[in-house]
């Protein structure tokens, strides 16, 4: 499977309206929605009032991916204003099978994300109770870092443990994703591509989503 999922966190939001409907004639498969709390990751970002012209002018499906604490405080709202993933870092709580639980419970797809300083084993137990597996490969927070190598050991670990247990266990890589490395990360195991700057910061932005979809 090789799926693109252009973070809207590097679209401008002078003119969303219009990147949202470039987004609906590419080929991307999916709109990617970082939420940051200030908290969990040093930066601020968005909540629930973008969520509506983003459900209400994208017509493709909402992967949402929360870089917050206490995830379980918001994961059913996220889902009742339009979600179609919800995922939350690992790190941030002591227990997320209640969480996703609670999203299993709205019928939308769950996600459990790890940034790159966290075991990627850790994930290992929760493989057959997520919908998908988000591994960071910057660390969550900022737009533009430079891709972590080491990632691509944690994608063919991780889609070697999914392919063991015969899951159908998405795998989805966030961070420093471009033109460049999107084949050797799909090659590696990868099912799901977020690209922000790689996709928005671009002269062409869909001819840069079907460049890393082949």
């Amino acid at each position: 499977m090789k799926l693109i999922a252009p973070s809207v966190l590097s679209a401008d939001f002078g003119n969303l309206r219009q990147d949202l409907e470039m987004i609906n004639r590419s080929d991307a498969d999916w709109l990617h929605v970082d939420v940051m709390d200030g908290v969990f990751v040093p930066n601020i970002s968005f909540g629930f009032p973008l969520m509506v012209p983003m459900k209400k002018y994208c017509t493709k499906p909402l992967d949402v991916h929360l870089m917050i604490v206490h995830p379980e405080k918001y994961v059913e709202r996220f889902c009742d204003a339009g979600a179609w993933s919800v995922g939350f870092h690992l790190e941030a709580v002591e227990d997320p099978l209640p969480i996703l639980d609670l999203i299993k419970g709205k019928g939308v797809r769950t996600c459990l994300t790890i940034n790159p300083d966290i075991d990627v084993t850790r994930l290992v137990p929760y493989l057959d109770k997520v919908d998908m597996v988000l591994l960071m490969s910057v660390f969550a927070g900022f737009g533009g870092q430079k891709f972590i190598p080491e990632t691509m050991t944690k994608i063919r670990f991780i889609r070697e443990e999914i392919d063991r247990l015969g899951l159908g266990t998405l795998v989805e890589i966030d961070g420093g994703v471009n033109t460049a490395n999107a084949a050797e990360l799909f090659a590696a195991g990868a099912d799901v591509l977020v690209a922000g700057s790689a996709v928005f910061g671009t002269e062409d932005p869909e001819e840069a989503i079907r460049v890393m979809k082949r």
